[in-house]
């Protein structure tokens, strides 16, 4: 039996943008040719999902060509949409707020994934196929821009979350609710992309699981909603936090026992470098990191084979030529 994939998506962008909100910097593109020889290491190769800040730094620029030049990675696209042209102001602080994409009008929707994905393509001389959408904020018109660019693979989906309670637009309903939505990979219906269908479409939700069982998750949701609180149910994720390894390897470990054939791991590109995200701070903070990150991919190695997204989508419709 063929090993399950370990599939590593970094959202590729500049430095600390939960509070920057008046400047963007991308000095972090400086710290991310250390994880990538991580990778490489282990025989895995990083998708560096990027976004337009990254896609005009000249040194990114180098670094991305340096990937694809040696099939060591793949370069896909991610969006955030208050800062890609062409620039829209939604909300009058569109920096501070940072509305999501899909509370755009669908013309300017429409413009700034074409952009984006042509800016890319342009820059880099090589196919947009893998995309994430800024702030996992993801919809049915959205994905059908998608498809119609060419575009094969999505990785918006973080299933058991809903981003319904995180605001962009003041007056907008926040972000997309996943918790109805699989959390294995599929080829999307275009039309309810929380379904199966018949779209060239794959998408690969994130590898995320429940902090607490069913019957603690339907107790704390009734107490928030006693309390007038209302959140999202607690969740772990494949994603390092500092000094979380145990549990990044139990959210693989659970994810692949329901016979997954991949787990997927994400981390923003800021958090390689010290102050550039509020979970990393210091030298300190990184080394913890790394020595997560040392200690994660030592047990995968083993028992999981390293692909990009657009590989995994390969590799699944291979598989699934096989079995008609």
């Amino acid at each position: 039996m063929a090993k399950p994939a370990f599939i590593i998506t970094i959202d590729t962008e500049g430095d600390n943008l939960w509070q920057n909100h008046d400047r963007i910097t991308t000095g972090n593109t400086l710290f991310l040719p250390r994880f990538q020889q991580l990778c490489e290491k282990y025989s895995f190769k990083p998708t560096w999902l990027t976004n337009y800040e990254m896609a005009v730094d000249p040194a990114y620029v180098e670094f991305a060509r340096d990937v694809i030049a040696r099939n060591s990675g793949e370069i896909g696209m991610h969006l955030h949409a208050w800062n890609s042209p062409p620039l829209h102001d939604l909300t009058g602080d569109d920096w501070r707020h940072k509305p999501y994409l899909i509370e755009y009008p669908a013309k300017i929707i429409k413009e700034k994934v074409s952009y984006m994905t042509r800016r890319l393509e342009d820059t880099l001389q090589v196919k947009m196929r893998s995309h994430r959408a800024g702030r996992w904020a993801f919809n049915e018109y959205y994905a059908q821009l998608l498809i119609e660019l060419g575009y094969q693979v999505d990785c918006s989906v973080t299933p058991r979350v809903n981003w319904a309670f995180s605001p962009g637009d003041p007056k907008g309903q926040g972000g997309t609710d996943y918790q109805s939505f699989p959390d294995c990979a599929y080829f999307i219906d275009e039309h309810d992309i929380s379904k199966e269908g018949q779209s060239p479409l794959l998408e690969v939700p994130m590898s995320i699981r429940y902090k607490h069982s069913s019957l603690m998750n339907t107790f704390k949701q009734g107490y928030d909603h006693l309390r007038g609180k209302q959140r999202s149910h607690s969740v772990h994720w494949l994603r390092p936090v500092g000094g979380n390894v145990m549990q990044m390897i139990a959210v693989a470990e659970k994810t692949l026992a329901d016979s997954s054939d991949y787990v997927e791991f994400m981390l923003h590109s800021s958090e390689f470098m010290p102050g550039g995200s509020p979970t990393f701070k210091t030298e300190s903070d990184i080394a913890v990191l790394y020595n997560d990150l040392e200690q994660l991919f030592a047990y995968l190695h083993s028992r999981t084979k390293g692909m990009t997204l657009n590989e995994y989508y390969q590799h699944t419709l291979s598989k699934s030529n096989e079995d008609k």
